[in-house]
């Protein structure tokens, strides 16, 4: 066991802690032994990145029984790990909210809102621009929204594709503001185009992993 676990430790370098922490955050909850085979490492040198993760209050476990074996201890970030993601000047970004509510009224704020959408939506038509199919827009949106710190992704689901967003670098405005998720979703269904519809399933303020949006093409 010794000389496992030193060759254990001689795998856990810290780009493997950081490809943890991001697995952990786009995939959800797992045990050591997926990890460890999707990032080409022992099972051993994954928990050992766990176990340290665990003690810096940034990934915590939960048993679950499987068969007649012992329960599978499955990792999952803490709400702590929130501060190793971009985080976009949340701070600022809440007071400058309740500032101009409180200067400019519920109606100041909300133009202030419909503004913000329309620089998005000028943004991402140009990104989504010449766009052959719907795969072709959710995935240029994915792209567009990783660039601003989403951790987006988009999966073929069934007929549906789903644009599926692993962070978000401005939750604590959204808090704040219900208004700015309100508002995006209206700009992903009015740039992804009239011929799909757009609705919101996971929601991360309403205490979900992700943000997850099926896109649907309508029938002819």
């Amino acid at each position: 066991m010794p000389a496992a676990k030193s060759a254990a430790r001689k795998e856990a370098n810290p780009a493997t802690r950081g490809a943890i922490l991001e697995r952990l955050k786009r995939e959800g909850e797992q045990p050591a032994s997926a990890l460890g085979q999707a990032l080409g490492v022992t099972p051993m040198a994954a928990r050992l990145h766990l176990y340290e993760l665990e003690a810096e209050g940034l990934v915590g476990a939960r048993s679950e029984p499987r068969g007649r074996g012992r329960p599978t201890k499955l990792w999952a970030l803490t709400e702590g790990a929130a501060r190793i993601f971009p985080d976009a000047h949340q701070g600022l970004a809440v007071e400058m909210i309740k500032s101009v509510e409180q200067i400019f009224g519920a109606k100041g704020l909300a133009k202030i809102i419909d503004q913000h959408g329309k620089v998005q939506r000028a943004a991402y038509g140009e990104a989504l621009g010449g766009a052959r199919n719907v795969a072709d827009r959710v995935s240029r949106l994915a792209k567009a929204r990783s660039s601003e710190g989403y951790m987006a992704e988009a999966k073929k689901d069934g007929r549906d594709w789903l644009l599926i967003e692993n962070h978000c670098p401005i939750c604590s405005a959204a808090k704040a503001c219900t208004g700015l998720c309100a508002n995006e979703l209206k700009v992903f269904s009015d740039v992804l185009g009239p011929d799909v519809t757009v609705v919101r399933e996971e929601h991360i303020i309403q205490g979900a992993r992700r943000c997850t949006y099926r896109v649907q093409e309508m029938k002819e």
